[in-house]
């Protein structure tokens, strides 16, 4: 930032400087560059020598008397000259190192003459504001910040560079609007601001005024205006680690907080990031960063500690992440991730190495990977919301790889043959719900050898991946496959049991069930609260697609309204267009960009024929002869952000109109239906909402445990998966007092597959192809077509092996560690 001034007009600061001077009667002045920007240094000094030919700098200025004078002081970069006393020893050839304040600069500065210290960039600033007035300068900016700063925009943005905004701009202004926002399809994490000693600011603060107050009550600083865009790729603890090792490395040495505090704060993070951290060390780190933020000498050792604690602050789950479970969130940690994708899935799949065994043609064996964790190959190669895809590094270079669609391809291709289940242990397992997170934990035990149950109400086994998943999405046939071949391990399904009704949790431990897992799902509408929703034709999204399933098929008349933006209501308004209505009109209270349905299933229902009214708020139902036959609607527009970041509709006063209408679907969220709990049960509930209980999943009763929706509200597909799986794992713990299978499977991601051939390689990620417009508008037959043989390897050969990378970097690593 001030390099640039020095760059593009050096003239500036050299006018300003002067004005400075004489005020305050300075004979001489020095500009202090580092060595390394060559430019800057030979445009200043241009700049100089054109003063000196106009009279501008020397003796007798404009005729005034007045004698000033600049010299150009090259310093060797050292970091810690960026404090003023340690750049004054600097200038006066000594090693660049702070003193102790009193006596400051203005007292006893250079060679003990008072001395006035000001930034480039503030300098540049006196001559415009003399010229226009102090009124003219302070209408710029907000009253906490006036006028305009520069900030050098970099990290994961679209746009980096040099860019100077007024004070009181937002981050998200400088993001989004400036920066042009995150790339990749990513989203935001924090910002770094200030430079390498500056505080980390999360997405909660996208919309804080950025100016000097503001920042400091967040724990970050304005500094050089330095802006570190991170996205979710980045591990925070390795970031804080990062800016450490630099704070350490240019710490001058002179006091002792500074000089070994930051030394042993690197090498707790270093432990960190490496697995081998302690909640202890957390502790200590916390206290070791403010003990040098409070008693270093200068502004870098006060400053440093910043990264690591806002990243304390703001992040800890992920250094708990780091130091309980042996995971980087982000997937940076080489020590922790084999690869991105791996450590980003919910269930930890070990997706490389599946992918490289497609790429090696080994489907079968790549199956085998996936349904080590997940059982659901087939049905997650056609829902599942790809975190994977997200952090894959191939999205830094062109597009991710295709892994949905990749793993739909080997489960296709293949018969399902399961690991051969360990030795019984005589001991009975209850599994309430046969959604996603029941079987996939009723999975896991049968794997560990117990005898398992499954309790489901509904006379088809799949919870929402059947009743909630439109056929045109997830053919049943799929679900029923995967689900047999989890009964083949000798899981028993009992239907038409409902938890509350045929019988309860309490009745499950005292009937010889030594644990109860309870997988509830979010099968529960909630209410849109308007006017007459009670009234006939208005329906829930969830009933509704429960509905094409099990029981009799709700009808449809020929003009439908969905009211929501989710998955929810696009499976409701797409089901509904392919069963008998004429005319689909989804009415949704933000924009498009707000919506948080997927884009492709946006598109995919326009080209079906979905209507959209965006920026529309239903207010109630008009009701004739006890049904509804319109839907009464006010335009709005965004206004405030709320707690989750997104902007609050606002209505538009005199814009109220009807949408004719049969029927009206109610998607707008779900709930669980916790009234199935009966005091009996002995279970506590979180807000009278869902399930309360600790990290090992089991609830204030010991033996029962719960997990998915029922635990967390309602998440994704392959988080209740991942719930399940570690559910197993704990009640396999307080069953047995250990999990060998969870060992045996961490032990297997130690799997390196050979590389694949180079030919054949994919040029670009190969797009899903889709059924033809005309075919599936008319029927419930699948939209998206699995790839072929040669698409699938030629795609995973897109891969660029983080696995194998990072594998041979901890053997050079651990090579090198020997030798010395």
């Amino acid at each position: 930032m001030d390099r640039s001034l020095l760059e593009g007009d050096p003239h500036s600061v050299i006018e300003g400087l002067s004005i400075c001077a004489y005020a305050i009667g300075a004979e001489h002045g020095y500009v202090y560059v580092r060595a390394e920007y060559p430019v800057a240094v030979k445009h200043l000094g241009i700049a100089l020598e054109q003063a000196r030919e106009m009279g501008l700098v020397g003796e007798d200025i404009l005729g005034s008397g007045f004698n000033f004078d600049i010299t150009i002081k090259e310093g060797a970069g050292a970091f810690v000259c960026g404090e003023e006393t340690a750049l004054m020893a600097s200038i006066e050839g000594k090693r660049g190192m702070p003193r102790l304040r009193p006596p400051f600069p203005a007292q006893s500065g250079l060679w003990g003459k008072p001395t006035n210290i000001n930034n480039v960039e503030t300098l540049a600033n006196v001559g415009p504001i003399i010229v226009n007035g102090a009124a003219w300068y302070r209408s710029i900016g907000d009253e906490h910040c006036s006028g305009t700063k520069i900030f050098a925009l970099a990290g994961k943005i679209n746009n980096t560079g040099l860019v100077e905004v007024a004070g009181g701009t937002t981050l998200r202004e400088l993001v989004y609007e400036i920066g042009g926002g995150i790339p990749n399809g990513r989203k935001f994490k924090a910002a770094q601001l200030g430079g390498p000693s500056g505080g980390c600011v999360p997405a909660q603060f996208l919309d804080l005024p950025i100016n000097y107050e503001s920042l400091k009550e967040i724990g970050a600083i304005m500094g050089s205006g330095g802006v570190i865009i991170t996205d979710e790729s980045t591990c925070m603890v390795e970031f804080a680690r990062f800016f450490t090792d630099l704070v350490e490395s240019e710490s001058c040495g002179k006091c002792v907080p500074c000089r070994v505090g930051t030394r042993r704060m690197l090498e707790i993070l270093t432990k960190i990031t490496e697995g081998v951290g302690t909640h202890d060390d957390l502790a200590k780190l916390k206290q070791l960063a403010l003990d040098v933020k409070e008693a270093s000498l200068c502004g870098l050792g006060q400053t440093g500690p910043n990264p690591v604690l806002s990243t304390i602050r703001y992040f800890e789950d992920e250094y708990l992440a780091h130091i309980e479970e042996g995971r980087c969130p982000a997937g940076a940690c080489e020590a922790l991730a084999k690869a991105p994708c791996n450590n980003a899935c919910p269930a930890r799949i070990d997706t490389s190495s599946y992918v490289a065994l497609i790429a090696n043609g080994r489907f079968d064996e790549a199956l085998g990977v996936h349904r080590e964790r997940n059982p659901f190959a087939m049905i997650c190669g056609r829902t599942c919301h790809h975190p994977c895809e997200v952090l894959c590094r191939r999205n830094d270079v062109d597009e991710p790889i295709s892994i949905r669609a990749l793993k739909r391809f080997m489960a296709d291709e293949n018969e399902y043959v399961n690991e051969k289940p360990s030795p019984p242990v005589g001991k009975k397992v209850a599994v309430v719900g046969s959604g996603p997170a029941g079987l996939s934990c009723a999975y896991q035990l049968a794997l560990c050898g117990y005898d398992v149950t499954v309790f489901e109400k509904l006379p088809v086994a799949g919870g929402m991946m059947t009743v909630g998943i439109p056929e045109y999405r997830l053919p049943k046939k799929f679900v029923a496959k995967e689900v047999a071949a989890i009964e083949a391990l000798g899981v028993k399904i009992e239907y038409g049991k409902a938890l509350g009704t045929d019988f309860t949790i309490d009745s499950l431990m005292k009937g010889g069930y030594e644990a109860v897992f309870a997988g509830i799902g979010a099968h529960k509408g909630k209410a849109a609260r308007i006017d007459n929703e009670d009234a006939a034709g208005v329906i829930q999204g969830v009933d509704y697609l429960r509905s094409l399933v099990v029981g009799d098929e709700i009808p449809l008349s020929e003009k439908v309204a969905v009211i929501g933006g989710g998955d929810v209501a696009l499976d409701a308004a797409r089901s509904a267009l392919r069963h008998g209505a004429k005319q689909v009109t989804v009415v949704y209270r933000r924009g498009r960009e707000e919506m948080p349905a997927h884009e492709w299933d946006i598109v995919e229902g326009e080209e079906e024929g979905i209507l959209y009214e965006y920026m529309t708020a239903p207010t109630g139902v008009v009701v004739d002869g006890g049904r509804a036959k319109a839907l009464r609607c006010v335009r709005t527009e965004l206004g405030e952000r709320d707690e989750s970041g997104r902007r609050s509709p606002v209505v538009i006063e005199g814009s109220d109109f009807a949408i004719e209408i049969d029927n009206i679907i109610l998607a707008i969220g779900q709930d669980v239906d916790v009234s199935c709990i009966s005091e009996e049960d002995g279970v506590e509930l979180e807000g009278g909402r869902w399930f309360k209980a600790g990290k090992d999943y089991m609830t204030n009763r010991p033996g029962v445990f719960v997990g998915g929706d029922g635990l967390t509200g309602p998440k994704t597909l392959v988080e209740a998966v991942g719930a399940g799986q570690k559910a197993a794992f704990e009640i396999d713990r307080y069953l047995s007092g250990v999990c060998l299978r969870e060992a045996e499977l961490i032990a297997r991601e130690g799997r390196l597959v050979e590389k694949a051939p180079e030919e054949d390689v994919a040029e670009r990620r190969v797009p899903e192809r889709a059924l033809d417009l005309a075919e599936r508008k008319t029927s419930d037959v699948e939209v998206t077509l699995t790839m072929s043989a040669q698409e699938a390897i030629g795609e995973a050969r897109r891969c660029l092996r983080c696995d194998r990378e990072r594998a041979e970097s901890r053997t050079e690593a651990e090579r090198e560690k020997a030798k010395g």
